[in-house]
């Protein structure tokens, strides 16, 4: 399964809505593992990004779409590095 790292950072209505961020963190996780991929973590940092998630999904595209839908709820903003295992690096 492919697997992505997300890096985020609030918008003005992310933070207006910041003691809400563990409730859409857990509405992410469950819209990830209904698409059939899988939401390994998220951390909130401190520094230039709010925090980033390590997922994976099917494939690309349906990485590309739940980012998508996540970014209309318009909380977040995104950067998305796909991320390579040892064993497809190897090939």
């Amino acid at each position: 399964m492919p697997a992505y790292i997300t890096l985020f950072n609030w918008t003005d209505q992310g933070v207006r809505n910041v003691k809400n961020t563990a409730v859409r963190a857990k509405a992410a996780r469950e819209a990830w593992e209904a698409a059939g991929g899988r939401f390994i973590g998220i951390w909130w940092t401190f520094g230039q990004y709010d925090g980033f998630v390590v997922h994976g999904a099917p494939d690309d595209a349906t990485a590309n779409r739940l980012l998508v839908q996540t970014g209309m709820k318009g909380d977040v903003r995104t950067t998305t590095l796909r991320a390579f295992g040892e064993e497809e690096i190897e090939t």
